[in-house]
């Protein structure tokens, strides 16, 4: 087989994006290009990498093979150039990141003041839901990903480095945020609006929930922290969030965290990786900035 580096590249961006377009948009090629170069790559290999079903690319069984071994290629390749800039002592090099949503709350900050020690580093941030989030780690495509409740089925350097409570909140006008002191028992008649299945802040609710038996009668499962805030603001009914989402603060564009007992939930964000990951420079560099700064910002 005789397959070049930049042809590992360009199937790597095809399974990244799902299209021969897309894939040739990313690698600054013209389409008839990639096609040719994509035609070349499954003469080579001599099997069926891939087939195109409604212009939407998915990948056979060899194809996911050589995609997370042309991703591996890929990440040792920039963890060596890495290296020599390291030892040139420069700072150059490429970061990939990916988050759950709240984190777009208090991650632009901590990229942006990384970048400004380090201008000459291009930082990709990627925003998804959790299951977002975890189908990247699965495939290993970043160098580091952040989220509330990281999976225990896969083995990880785990490190937490600030909290993020989980509040319920109520529109401002409520009668709710009036009271001082508020029982889970005055909220059994309360219709709840909480965030999707399977994210962070639901999965802490529920499991607090499981523990003292309330059963939330549930109006809106929505998939965005906004999505919850404006149906709370229109007193649709009461909320749980991160109180990330609203910025840190105690109230927010017509609405207010309500004193429940039991509330804030304890719960907190985790940088992770997988433990056998050898980071680059540049994202060991990065872990250790958030924590400093986040350290910085608490003390």
């Amino acid at each position: 087989m005789n397959i070049t580096f930049r042809q590992l590249r360009l199937f790597q961006a095809l399974a990244d994006h799902g299209s021969v377009s897309a894939a040739a948009k990313a690698l600054h090629v013209t389409q008839p290009t990639a096609s040719m170069q994509l035609k070349e790559i499954t003469n080579s290999i001599g099997l069926p990498l891939y087939e195109v079903i409604g212009k939407k690319v998915y990948l056979t069984d060899m194809g996911q093979q050589l995609a997370a071994k042309a991703r591996d290629i890929s990440q040792t390749w920039e963890s060596f150039e890495q290296a020599v800039h390291a030892s040139k002592g420069l700072t150059q090099g490429r970061l990939k990141i990916a988050v759950v949503s709240t984190a777009k709350y208090f991650m632009p900050r901590l990229i942006g003041s990384f970048c400004k020690r380090h201008p000459a580093i291009d930082v990709s941030l990627e925003i998804l839901n959790r299951d977002g989030v975890l189908e990247r780690l699965e495939h290993n495509r970043d160098d580091l990903y952040i989220m509330s409740m990281p999976p225990d089925d896969i083995h990880l350097n785990d490190e937490i480095f600030m909290p993020n409570p989980i509040v319920v909140i109520a529109a401002s006008t409520s009668a709710l945020a009036k009271k001082k002191q508020i029982d889970m028992s005055d909220l059994i008649k309360q219709r709840f609006i909480l965030r999707e299945k399977g994210s962070g802040t639901r999965m802490v609710a529920d499991k607090f929930f499981s523990k003292i038996k309330f059963h939330p009668d549930v109006r809106l499962e929505l998939g965005s922290n906004e999505a919850v805030k404006e149906a709370v603001a229109g007193g649709l009914g009461i909320g749980v969030i991160s109180q990330h989402a609203l910025h840190g603060h105690l109230k927010e564009n017509g609405t207010c965290v309500i004193p429940v007992q039991g509330f804030p939930l304890k719960s907190a964000w985790h940088l992770v990786h997988y433990a056998a990951k050898n980071l680059s420079p540049v994202a060991t560099e990065f872990k250790q900035h958030v924590i400093t700064e986040i350290k910085n910002t608490s003390s």
